[in-house]
């Protein structure tokens, strides 16, 4: 089916890209905010060709992905996310002749394209949806959801309960009531309609010949309203999804899927599908990044074991995505009530620093600067189950701004050196750049140049252990396996790989202590009695631990510390 305006375009080769289909489970991603990253042409808006220009910079750091959130013709009252053409590229970003040089010369040094994908709603300002209101009737008048009155679908919760006080909003032009799940100037798209899931195939194909390796589908949760229910995780989204996935593994072999599904671990697994009936390739798993935060102020593992233990087992096709913050706030909707008041007092005790049910601060300003947490809380990220994205910027220990409107607090331009505008832009006009500058002194005068100057940096610190990860794709690909501990402050878990064939599989033990003191501990390894370690990462500066023939392994680790250890089998050299 053609849709207007949406244009074809042919399929772009991948040069630098391997074939593997499962490169997913071992990549390291990158969420890079392109309008806030790297200005190329002095207007004080990042761009395509400001992206380019630091390719080699992610490289160098070991970054496998690049997730660019929304870079659509957008009136930008939601960052983009309320799109006002799918097919088209912002002037502000550049042109899709720079999109697709983007794509190429990503792929020339290894590393691949994500894209978000807003399929829940657009923008009013969308052509589909000024048609639909102005003319009923007309091939675009079915393409979102009205009602003649707001009694709808009342058990479904307000999201964005700061600024909306119903799911509905009424329509002048129309006459009518329409649907938003988000911002009253997002209206939902109706996917009652055969058309609109046309529409929108047909949007995923224009994007997937351009050569991308894969979509983050933003709020897939709300895709299809029914009455009686809370409008969410429904049967019909999910055979919405499916149906997706399974065009693009016809059409576009190893072009993954990621799906924002902001719920509870046994509601996300729905959408990796089945085997016989998969869905999306891999699902962010929203519940452990709180509980992160969360153990580094009890001083324990708890939380983030007991949310491991909580999470359901996947198909053989799916892998989790992991992250510590990205672009919107440190969302608290997956907690209880008592656990949001206590973040909230720890992380948040200005209310500028709240947004919606979360928290708008960057990494290094939430651990209070703290290098020993810095670490351990990328320590974590990087040895949970997963595959872990990246924030930009967080890599210097950039700051933030509360006093900005809405989540712009963690999206202010990428600090490189000490030019104009930190090397983000060379425009003359501060107050042309997409957002001020940090001001607060502390975080102001950091930049990607330093960090590159000081080996000691947290920048070269996180390159290491990328490096490291990449040395022991078990991380990736391996199975997770929590261990019994002396002391509820440390977190001891095993990541096994299965042997192929007849060869031993690599497994690593991983130690991280949450406690803000020393702790000594005994790990309980039962199944790995006798067996040697060999040091892989350590903040402890202490020789290898053997594991003794019961199967223990007894190690010290500093306040915030950590150790991996491979796991040599017995008679093995140790090497």
């Amino acid at each position: 089916m053609t849709i207007p305006g949406v244009p074809t375009l042919p399929a772009q080769p991948r040069p630098g890209i391997s074939t593997d289909p499962d490169w997913f489970r071992t990549a390291v991603f990158y969420e890079a905010l392109l309008r806030s990253f790297a200005d190329s042409n002095a207007d004080g808006v990042g761009d395509f060709r400001g992206l380019a220009s630091r390719l080699d910079y992610l490289a160098w750091l070991g970054v496998d992905a690049i997730w660019i959130p929304p870079f659509y013709p957008s009136p930008m009252r939601d960052g983009g996310y309320d799109i006002s053409d799918y097919t088209g590229v912002d002037p502000r970003y550049g042109t899709m002749e720079d999109f697709r040089t983007l794509v190429e010369q990503a792929h020339e040094r290894g590393i691949r394209i994500v894209i978000d994908l807003v399929l829940n709603h657009t923008s009013d300002a969308h052509p589909w949806f000024q048609a639909s209101r102005r003319d009923p009737d007309g091939p675009y008048g079915d393409f979102y959801v009205w009602a003649d009155d707001d009694a709808g679908y009342a058990d479904a919760r307000i999201i964005f309960v700061d600024t909306e006080r119903s799911n509905w909003s009424y329509d002048e032009v129309r006459g009518q009531y329409y649907w938003h799940r988000f911002f009253s100037h997002q209206p939902d798209l109706n996917y009652d309609n055969p058309a609109v899931v046309a529409a929108v195939h047909e949007v995923v194909r224009f994007w997937a010949r351009t050569g991308v390796d894969g979509f983050r589908l933003d709020a897939i949760p709300y895709l299809v309203e029914r009455e009686g229910t809370n409008c969410e995780n429904l049967p019909g989204t999910h055979r919405l999804v499916a149906d997706l996935r399974a065009m693009l593994d016809r059409e576009f072999p190893g072009t993954i899927t990621i799906a924002e599904a902001n719920q509870m671990p046994e509601e996300v697994v729905a959408y990796f599908g089945t085997d016989s009936a998969p869905e999306c390739t891999m699902c962010f798993h929203f519940p452990v990044m709180p509980r992160i935060f969360a153990a580094l102020r009890e001083g324990s593992a708890t939380a983030i074991r007991t949310v491991l233990e909580a999470t359901p087992p996947l198909p053989a096709h799916g892998q989790w995505g992991t992250f510590l913050r990205n672009h919107d706030e440190l969302t608290l909707e997956m907690v209880s009530d008592s656990e949001r008041a206590q973040m909230y007092h720890w992380y948040a005790p200005v209310d500028r620093m709240r947004a919606n049910v979360g928290i708008r601060r960057r990494l290094a300003p939430l651990l209070g600067d703290s290098r020993a947490e810095l670490e351990l809380a990328h320590v974590l990220l990087l040895s949970l189950p997963g595959s872990p994205c990246l924030y930009y910027g967080d890599e210097i220990g950039m700051g933030e701004n509360i006093w900005l409107p809405d989540r712009d607090a963690v999206r202010t331009p990428m600090q490189w050196d000490h030019s104009a505008n930190m090397g983000f832009s060379a425009c003359t006009d501060p107050a042309a750049l997409t957002l001020p500058l940090i001001a607060d002194p502390d975080y102001a005068p950091r930049c990607v140049a330093d960090a590159l100057a000081d080996p000691g940096s947290l920048l070269h610190f996180l390159r290491r252990v990328l490096r490291v990860r990449r040395e022991h794709p078990v991380l990736g690909r391996g199975t997770f396996t929590p261990r019994e501990t002396s002391d509820a402050a440390i977190l001891a878990h095993t990541r096994m790989q299965a042997p192929a064939g007849q060869e031993p599989g690599q497994t690593l033990l991983c130690l991280a202590n949450l406690a803000p003191a020393a702790r000594d501990v005994v790990v309980e390894l039962p199944d790995l009695a006798g067996c040697d370690t060999r040091i892989v990462l350590d903040a402890t500066g202490q020789a290898p631990s053997p594991i003794d023939a019961r199967g223990r392994l007894a190690t010290r680790l500093p306040a915030r510390g950590y150790r991996w250890l491979a796991i040599i089998p017995a008679g093995e050299e140790n090497q």
